[in-house]
């Protein structure tokens, strides 16, 4: 551990002296060792507190992230010769009283984590005197870990790289990992940090830190970790039944008349629908931006707008951004209380023209989302302008938020909290939480639904699904976002979505009569059906499904095929939603989640589970039209890997595999991989137009056999908080493989229109005997289905 000192001409000093004792504190112990105060506190017996800063200096930050108080726990302090052992029921915590180094054990167990080395370099930070900080620790070679953010590397394991962590359009970071030994790392600061990773070490470097501070916890495994996570950031509330249906977007419409027959054209063609995006310039002109009210004369009359959208049985989320036009209200209120920060945004130009031309600048402006009454001033104006119509949602773009034409000198400006530089990473959360916790003091009887391009940790408790940016539309940034999403469900975030088809056609001269990106679009929404928010949206082009032909052509009906399937899987889905909710599990899973103990999955990067029942193989090259051609009659297949330790059924045709082993499926333009772990229970729910047209009184149950298994089906008011007060169902499906039994327990919970006598059509899934299918009638008590 050292500090250094520049002086001269880059010359460093570094200096130390060791300690000799340790003191015992509420939660732990501290040291000085080096010239270094260290202290480490239990939060609980497997989630541990480390701090570090200079002898002479002190150390107090309120935290963005965490909001978890520390628990009681109890732990034993005892030295082992130059060592001093801190022991949890859980862990042991080893302080090298030499260079205060610290080692992280399961109790009576293995090593998971040591550190290497910390260091301290004098930073002046805006005319404040801190510290660049880092902190270096030692990975077992093949150790796998994961997290970090949505990053567009297509890694799955995130080892022997270097990124540098400042929040941007496409690439979002939370400095958070998660290793396969089954501990996780929660490095707690905001200002621009660089992670690398190579053979020598670990570590996070950070621009500014007046200590380090980091958190230290063992999960056991995967669902652990993030559980451990979510307690020290904050758990996740249920969203809204309607937000997991199909949404429709696009940049964008420009008339109300535009918005609102988008939604009637998905009913004329009977394609369900739950939502359209109205994206930005409802507005008007750009120095107007943001001005959360509807000021363009193409959207003369927004009530009825929105209420005609409403009646079509669709929902409206709406674009705001973290920045305003000098000729809005907003702007004013913000800019008298100092609270606009200095830096080009976007727009640039007041002319919506590209390129931007600068004889007309903008005056756009980032408000100071760190200020607490800046977000009040935020949400005054979004209450008045836009909730008070009965908007639905808030589509938060550009909450990075874009910085154009940076300026390393821009992160000297002063923010509410201090620089710029200081916080730079935190702004999402702040920004996405003022508007979270404002609309839920206004009222319990709509969930809020958040709909963000960036993220930090935390962001989960505001009800926020983040999208990946404006990706570039190509094969290989479609292959990409399925490690981007999973490594970002890996930091605790469960909620994440992608613009199906991506973003920009630039690499397609022809759009939508380019066939390979037909093809591109049709694989694209397949995997987005196994997202938790399936939702397309795209400039250079629409992307509604009548784009891509009609009933009969085979892009448009492998379109409408699998926003069908994703509808049929909402009983699913919703209750896969709740498990997170309750039960601090992911929907998005890397298959290391799920099967840690075949090596195989540890780095695949093309798979994944969808819930903890369906793996998920997304077609991510062309196969159909490499030559510009457009031929979809020839059948092609795909190379899938079946995890060890399960056996598995092909979705489509029902056939039976063993794990451990690859194999190769057939995937015609309308079939995307799809297989099901034996001992599953896939509730089917019924052909609808939105989410919640009928009731789920008359489900179709598959069993999948060949090993036991359960699962919950969980039901609520579908829009509402009254499920945190124990307003909602669960009826627990338990499947007894040898002795092909279903087991139907009794109903648990009820809330206000619940079904209280429904059908459930339970089908055996089997490869020989067929299906045996039986209907049962069920009251709420117990029932035993043999089959």
């Amino acid at each position: 551990m050292k500090i250094c000192s520049s002086f001269f001409i880059g010359l460093l000093a570094c200096w130390g002296v060791v300690a000799q004792s340790f003191q015992e504190t509420e939660g732990g112990i501290s040291a000085t060792i080096d010239s270094i105060e260290v202290e480490i506190q239990f939060f609980k017996p497997d989630l541990v507190r480390v701090i570090k800063y200079p002898e002479g200096s002190s150390y107090k930050k309120e935290s963005l992230s965490v909001i978890m108080d520390p628990e009681d726990v109890s732990f034993n302090t005892r030295e082992k010769g130059d060592y001093v052992s801190l022991s949890s029921k859980d862990l042991e915590v080893l302080l090298d009283l030499r260079n205060g180094n610290i080692t992280f054990k399961r109790l009576g167990g293995r090593v998971l984590l040591q550190e290497i080395s910390a260091s301290f370099v004098k930073f002046n930070d805006a005319g404040e005197d801190t510290y660049s900080v880092s902190q270096s620790f030692k990975l077992d070679p093949e150790e796998a870990i994961y997290g970090l953010g949505i990053l567009q590397n297509g890694k799955m394991s995130q080892r022997n790289q270097e990124v540098k962590m400042i929040q941007g359009n496409t690439w979002d970071f939370v400095p958070f990992f998660q290793s396969v030994k089954g501990y996780g790392l929660f490095w707690d600061n905001y200002s621009p940090t660089t992670f690398r990773d190579n053979i020598e070490r670990t570590q996070f470097e950070s621009e500014v830190g007046d200590g380090i501070d980091y958190y230290f916890m063992d999960g056991g495994n995967s669902d652990g970790v993030i559980a451990n996570m979510r307690h020290l950031t904050g758990e996740v509330p249920m969203f809204p039944l309607w937000t997991f249906g199909y949404w429709q977007s696009k940049e964008r419409y420009k008339s109300q008349e535009e918005t609102v027959g988008v939604v009637k054209k998905y009913r004329e063609l009977n394609v369900p629908l739950d939502g359209i995006i109205q994206d930005w310039q409802y507005w008007g002109d750009n120095y107007h931006w943001n001005a959360m009210e509807f000021l363009n004369p193409n959207f003369p009359e927004p009530q009825k707008m929105i209420d005609q959208i409403h009646d079509l049985n669709a929902h409206i989320i709406i674009s705001i951004w973290s920045s305003f036009g000098p000729e809005t209200q907003p702007y004013k209120d913000l800019k008298a209380g100092n609270d606009l920060l200095e830096f080009q945004t976007w727009p640039l130009s007041g002319k919506d023209t590209w390129p931007p031309d600068m004889n007309y600048p903008s005056g756009v402006r980032v408000y100071d989302a760190y200020n607490p009454e800046a977000r009040d001033i935020y949400w005054k104006y979004l209450r008045k302008g836009l909730y008070s119509l009965g908007i639905d949602g808030w589509w938060m773009d550009s909450t990075e938020p874009d910085h154009l034409e940076f300026k390393p000198e821009d992160l000297d400006i002063q923010t509410h909290l201090g620089s710029f530089r200081k916080v730079r990473n935190a702004y999402p959360v702040l920004s996405v939480g003022g508007v979270y916790k404002n609309q839920r003091q206004e009222t319990s009887d709509k969930r809020v639904f958040i709909l963000t391009r960036s993220a930090f940790a935390g962001q989960q408790r505001y009800g926020a699904n983040t999208w990946s940016g404006d990706v570039t539309a190509s094969w290989d940034a479609l292959g990409e976002q399925i490690p981007a999403g999973l490594n970002f469900s890996l930091t605790g975030i469960p909620y994440w979505n992608t613009d199906i088809g991506g973003f920009f056609l630039s690499k397609f001269k022809d759009k939508l009569e380019d066939p390979e990106y037909r093809e591109l679009y049709a694989r694209w929404l397949q995997f987005a059906a196994f997202t938790p928010m399936m939702r397309s949206h795209g400039a250079d082009a629409p992307r509604e499904i009548y784009q891509f032909g009609k009933k009969g052509d085979d892009i448009y009906d492998a379109l409408e095929k699998f926003i069908n399937l994703r509808y049929s899987l909402l009983p699913y889905i919703y209750s896969s939603a709740w498990d997170i909710t309750h039960n601090n599990s992911s929907m998005m899973r890397a298959l290391v989640m799920d099967f840690l103990g075949d090596s195989k999955v540890h780095d695949l990067n093309d798979q994944y589970m969808f819930g903890k029942s369906i793996l998920v193989a997304p077609v991510t090259r062309s196969m159909y039209t490499v030559n510009k051609s457009e031929n979809f009659g020839e059948v092609k297949s795909k190379d899938i890997y079946l995890p060890a330790g399960a056996i598995w059924y092909d979705y489509w045709d029902e056939r039976k595999f063993n794990g451990g082993k690859r194999i190769e499926k057939e995937t015609p333009i309308d079939v995307m991989p799809l297989y099901v772990r034996a001992g599953s229970i896939l509730p089917i729910g019924p052909k609808v137009q939105y989410a919640t047209q009928h009731d789920w009184n008359n489900l179709e149950v598959k069993v999948y056999p060949g090993a036991n298994g359960e699962f919950i089906l969980y039901e609520d008011e579908n829009d509402n908080y009254n499920y945190e007060d124990g307003a909602y169902s669960e009826i627990k499906f338990e499947w007894k493989d040898e002795q092909k039994q279903l087991i139907i327990h009794p109903r648990k919970g009820e809330f206000e229109g619940m079904l209280k006598e429904r059908v459930f059509n339970i089908k055996l899934v089997g490869e020989k005997q067929g299906s045996t299918s039986k209907n049962i009638k069920y009251h709420g008590e117990k029932l035993q289905v043999d089959l």
